[in-house]
């Protein structure tokens, strides 16, 4: 995995998103227009925690989240989230 410069703050955690299925279990190809918006990624940065939440993410887990959690960015031209620890559903 390569490094990031970049740290977040408090309870916020980088992920990168990982690529939508492009075919389903049938062997059918889903078109780009009706890919849905994948929910799982890799923790690529995790923030320190506040005094109230202990951070239960770690960097290099595979985490679930909500379809619609999160803010979208661009680092180096490479897309990732970041959301609050609680947006995390769980771990894979």
């Amino acid at each position: 995995m390569a490094s990031i410069n970049f740290k977040p703050w408090a309870d916020r955690v980088l992920i990168e998103p990982m690529a939508a299925e492009t075919t389903t279990a049938s062997g059918i190809i889903i078109p780009d227009t009706a890919k849905e918006k994948p929910q799982k990624g890799k923790v690529v940065a995790v923030g320190p925690g506040t005094n109230e939440i202990s951070m239960t993410a770690q960097v290099g887990d595979t985490v679930l989240y909500g379809k619609y959690a999160g803010t979208e960015l661009k680092i180096d031209g490479k897309d990732y989230l970041i959301m609050k620890e609680g947006d995390v559903l769980g771990s894979m």
